[in-house]
């Protein structure tokens, strides 16, 4: 990566923070003069890369979780300005998807000699989303996990919220409407993602789930019962770690540019991990919008994108289709 200036947004609470700070200039050497941003309260991770953006940074690096990441990266959406990550939360989604490693050095070596990869963002709701917004089982668990339960345990905190919501899973009516149609059904959860790691199961309907299509990705889940919730959490973890699409019955999955969700009742949504509100929700796709510091794909295929038209609907509950005028 060359360039004259580039900057460093530290959460100064995460892990291994001190060591991104003092590792950063010895690894990128000297082709770039790098500035280190803390956040704070009342200085967020999006107003450190705006700010090193007026100083003229051509890589802006977001040392931290996916809030982070995601933070950053709305600052840098539709510039020429460069995303460097080097993870360090508990999920790091989006590096994982990226084929970014989770190791400290790792990270350091793909800021060092990575290539810049333009992908799909999202705007929802009108934030920046970098990985996928959700309403439902996943939008609840999360908002109901309490925040001192996941500072301590990270994505185990998780786990006796989702249980707790499987055992009582609540149906609601869903209104799903893109460009070409509207599609009326009803739900347990509706995922709409740009990217998601294959652990992400709520979110991987589709063969492919990419943030190199200029699409997205929306997958419905309709399971009532605990065993149905398990059988389809299974299936869809199954046929993302094959690539295949999914084919029961309560999961359906289609893509296009832009989804508008309305929902009967209202359902919390969650954007890239942060509660976000109550439904309606708005995702529309901003393709090649986010340049992002990536491993070099020498000797490597381009990732698989799914075929043009994959969708599957057929199955779900109450389902009706109205093609628009």
């Amino acid at each position: 990566m060359t360039g004259r200036r580039a900057a460093l947004v530290l959460n100064p609470a995460a892990g291994r923070a001190g060591d991104v700070a003092e590792s950063l200039p010895a690894r990128l050497g000297g082709e770039l003069a790098l500035r280190v941003h803390e956040t704070a309260p009342g200085r967020s991770a999006a107003a450190c890369a705006e700010a090193a953006c007026r100083e003229g940074a051509s890589l802006v690096i977001a040392a931290g979780g996916d809030g982070t990441v995601s933070s950053v990266a709305s600052a840098l959406v539709g510039t020429d300005v460069c995303l460097g990550i080097v993870p360090l939360g508990t999920a790091n989604s989006i590096a994982h998807t990226l084929g970014i490693p989770d190791t400290l050095e790792g990270a350091l070596e793909v800021l060092a000699r990575g290539e810049p990869l333009p992908i799909d963002v999202a705007r929802a709701n009108g934030r920046t989303m970098v990985l996928l917004s959700a309403v439902g089982l996943h939008a609840d668990t999360v908002g109901e996990t309490p925040q001192e339960l996941k500072q301590r345990w990270g994505v185990l905190a998780y786990v006796g919220t989702g249980l707790k919501k499987l055992m009582s899973l609540s149906p609601f009516g869903v209104e799903i409407e893109t460009d070409d149609q509207r599609i009326h059904c009803r739900a347990t959860a509706v995922t709409i993602a740009n990217m998601a790691p294959a652990r992400t199961v709520l979110a991987q309907g589709p063969s492919v789930v990419s943030p190199e299509d200029g699409q997205l990705d929306l997958t419905i889940v309709s399971a009532t019962t605990l065993v149905e919730a398990v059988a389809a959490g299974l299936h869809l973890l199954k046929t993302a770690m094959e690539g295949e699409p999914v084919e029961r019955d309560n999961i359906g999955f289609l893509a296009a540019r832009r989804f508008r969700l309305t929902t009967d009742p209202p359902q919390h949504v969650l954007i890239d991990g942060e509660e976000a509100g109550t439904t309606p929700l708005v995702v529309e796709c901003l393709p090649r919008a986010l340049r992002v510091m990536v491993p070099r794909r020498e000797g490597r295929r381009a990732p698989p994108l799914a075929p043009e038209g994959e969708a599957k609907l057929e199955g779900l509950p109450d389902l009706e289709v109205e093609p628009k005028a």
